[in-house]
């Protein structure tokens, strides 16, 4: 049996803190609903594809190597602390038959209505410029533009019929892939 105590001061093993495995246990599913949807979506779309299509390549050093370990870490890096304010702020994942139950407005998100595609895309970016690959920016305008319609044609409708009032608040104060300059008044 396990000995201490939850982080709220409920003893572990009493009835008293049985709630608190079911949060840990929803957490972790959570967790892996994420990972998964990782791994086969983004993961495909800005790794296994960009090696499939230009794999083989010799790398680019120098300005161009810094340049794409720039890009990609920011560009993972966006992507990660998206997937955490969705699962953390939203309690969903990024997947479109389990998103996030509340909007996520913090974080990236404050800036741009969609850090996670700009992260994806900026890994895209880094392999087109570490392998040097014009045909890796065709591939970037082709993702960019089923994005672009996705969000467009499904997300924001979808997200306005979900949210209403507070999501068309949004969308007027944060931009859709830049950020807006802040109006002086």
């Amino acid at each position: 049996m396990l000995h201490g105590a939850t982080p709220d001061g409920r003893p572990f093993g009493t009835a008293a803190s049985a709630g608190a495995g079911v949060i840990g246990r929803d957490a972790v599913v959570l967790a892996l609903k994420n990972l998964l949807f990782t791994v086969l979506v983004p993961g495909t779309v800005a790794v296994y594809l960009p090696l499939a299509i230009a794999g083989g390549r010799d790398a680019a050093s120098g300005a161009l190597l810094v340049l794409a370990l720039v890009l990609f870490t920011a560009g993972g890096a966006l992507y990660a602390w998206c997937v955490w304010d969705f699962a953390t702020s939203g309690r969903g994942t990024p997947a479109p038959i389990d998103a996030p139950t509340r909007l996520v407005a913090e974080g990236p998100y404050r800036y741009v209505r969609n850090p996670m595609y700009v992260g994806v895309l900026a890994v895209i970016s880094a392999w087109a410029v570490l392998l040097r690959s014009s045909v890796l920016l065709l591939y970037l305008g082709f993702v960019t533009t089923v994005f672009t319609l996705f969000v467009v044609l499904y997300e924001e409708p979808h997200l306005r019929r979900l949210f209403g009032e507070p999501y068309d608040a949004y969308c007027a104060r944060v931009g859709r892939w830049f950020p807006r300059r802040c109006s002086r008044t």
